[in-house]
């Protein structure tokens, strides 16, 4: 190594150094739980026999919340809270259709960015769903506790690592939940993929693969919702955005942050910024304010992450690529595979190991099954037979009624209820959030340390290595 390549090699290990220090100090300075403060990995609240939901954000996304919780008996919407007074009216027309009489007394908080203060005060409602631009998620959530409510917040959970600790502080303190609403976790292939893992159809589990490939370039027309807001992140920030979607399933096939492993390292790049700006030089004038921004996001973001026992997991988000819809789902263990988009399956197994209707249809030569092949298609059927998730098959018949990405978020909505009547724990705790959420901010950091290592600082403080499994909920 030349004399140069060495000093530049020593200040990029250095400065690589500075980061992962910066991480861990992070990590280090929260580890001791503050005296009164209860984990909430395992938690079970009191039973509430109807649930009183207040939501904060009425734009697009929560429709579909507003009309699955008004749906669900046992409930009672006593609030919307919105800055805009026409879409606070609308969800409320929603909510009376579903059920006039039992949300007769709902009230609406609009017209100022902090209303949702007041409607936490004066409604003092058992739950609080977050339905509102990211930057917003983790300071609602947190008043949300604070005014004695448990929370549900949309993806992701929050923006930042100091978010994280306030939030599992916040929550440990008051006792409440904070979940995050990770929906795909309840899509058919991905609760279909979490009991064969739980079977161990797939072996031990050594790596996976999850994304958010979707191309929503057209969003940057959209001057009111959704799009306002985001293309600012795309321009400003330069990481993986939006991981949960992808992270989320396969971090519970793996069964991170609950006993048998947990996150421990990430590393990640960025390609270069290009679709953003050329979208805009075609779409819109040249003075328009999309053509004035210097978008420094790259268009797609790679991240590996190493888990505290070794395996690995590769996280990629798109959202500006012209290419199919993907979240890849690939679980790879050591007695095959499943993977998404399409939905596939390869197994090593021979004849009589594995019920006789999927060996039969996974099965290559006479006396083994194929793994040199993907299985796909009309020929899964046995294993949907086989393997559904229980939780799929009782809610199936409500979830295609009503809907809300195949019926995926109905499934997330009803269990939260359920979980809250019944005196369960939460299918997502607040932990898992906070690890799957943390992948935004460590991949900033490590894109603009050239890829350096980051540790995952451990919001469970040591807990996760007791927190029982998900377990399969029939």
């Amino acid at each position: 190594m030349q004399n140069n390549d060495r000093r530049s090699f020593l200040k990029t290990i250095t400065a690589a150094g500075a980061g992962i220090a910066a991480i861990s100090n992070s990590a280090s300075a929260n580890s001791e739980r503050p005296a009164g403060s209860t984990y909430m990995g395992d938690f079970i609240a009191p039973k509430l026999d109807k649930v009183r939901i207040a939501i904060i954000g009425c734009g697009s996304r929560s429709g579909t919340h507003h009309n699955h919780l008004a749906f669900i008996q046992n409930t009672e919407i006593v609030g919307l809270c919105d800055l805009h007074q026409d879409r606070a009216e609308r969800a409320k027309k929603n909510v009376l259709k579903q059920d006039a009489k039992r949300h007769a007394n709902v009230k609406l908080y609009t017209g100022d960015k902090h209303a949702y203060k007041k409607m936490i005060a004066e409604l003092k409602p058992d739950l609080v769903y977050v339905v509102t631009p990211w930057e917003w998620h983790a300071p609602m959530a947190i008043d949300a506790m604070e005014g004695g409510a448990h929370t549900c917040v949309e993806v992701p959970l929050c923006l930042t690592i100091e978010e994280c600790w306030q939030l599992a502080n916040v929550s440990e303190r008051t006792k409440k939940h904070c979940m995050m609403l990770e929906n795909v976790n309840y899509g058919r292939d991905e609760l279909l993929f979490l009991n064969m893992c739980r079977k161990g159809v797939f072996g031990e589990l050594l790596h996976a693969e999850a994304a958010y490939i979707h191309e929503l370039r057209n969003q940057m027309n959209d001057n009111s919702t959704t799009g306002s807001w985001r293309t600012y992140h795309y321009a400003n920030r330069d990481g993986n955005l939006y991981p949960t979607h992808g992270l989320g399933p396969v971090a519970q096939y793996m069964n991170l942050c609950r006993t048998d492993d947990n996150f421990g390292r990430i590393t990640s790049f960025s390609t270069p910024s290009r679709g953003r700006a050329l979208y805009a030089k075609e779409h819109f004038p040249a003075d328009h304010k999309w053509n004035k921004l210097e978008f420094k996001g790259g268009d797609l973001n790679t991240s590996i992450i190493k888990t505290t026992m070794g395996k690995t997991i590769m996280v990629q988000w798109d959202e500006t690529s012209p290419r199919p819809y993907s979240r890849h789902n690939i679980i790879q263990g050591t007695k095959g595979a499943g993977a998404g988009f399409p939905t596939r399956i390869a197994l090593d197994y021979k004849k009589g190991e594995l019920p006789e209707a999927v060996f039969t249809a996974l099965a290559g030569k006479k006396d083994h099954t194929n793994y040199h092949a993907w299985t796909q298609g009309e020929k899964l059927a046995a294993v949907y037979a086989e393997y559904d998730h229980p939780l799929y098959k009782r809610m199936e018949a409500e979830a295609k009624k009503m809907g809300g990405h195949g019926g995926m978020d109905y499934i997330m909505n009803a269990r939260v209820i359920e979980a809250l009547r019944l005196g369960q724990p939460l299918d997502q705790n607040l932990y898992e959030g906070l690890f799957w959420s943390a992948v935004g901010p460590l991949s900033e950091q490590s894109v603009a340390q050239d890829g350096a290592s980051l540790a995952f600082p451990d919001f469970t403080r040591g807990n996760w290595k007791n927190t029982k499994p998900l377990a399969i909920i029939s």
